[in-house]
């Protein structure tokens, strides 16, 4: 059981690594800091979208529109950390505790 909440717990900070990198890089990208033209920086660009789009669209279609301000990464890292810590606190705890 220990396996499987350390797997669920990494995936989860690995998730929101990948949202940080993804907030960060669009920050970049947008002060013209680093270009798009780097093969590197687009790979890593299209990746972290490809990973994040998928949940943040959704929050961004119930979120009003802030005028350019995107709160929905915010959004996704609280979610993502009352799952985690449900998961551990309501499933993984009581089923360690039983001895499953």
């Amino acid at each position: 059981m220990l396996m499987i909440q350390y797997v669920v717990n990494s995936l989860i900070s690995l998730y929101t690594v990948v949202i940080f990198v993804m907030v960060i890089l669009s920050w970049l990208i947008n002060f013209n800091v680093v270009n798009m033209h780097n093969q590197f920086v687009d790979m890593v660009y299209r990746t972290c979208l490809a990973l994040t789009e998928p949940l943040l669209r959704p929050i961004r279609n119930m979120l009003p529109s802030m005028g350019g301000l995107d709160l929905s990464p915010i959004v996704l890292l609280i979610g993502l950390n009352a799952v985690q810590a449900g998961l551990n606190h309501y499933i993984f705890t009581p089923m360690i505790s039983a001895g499953l």
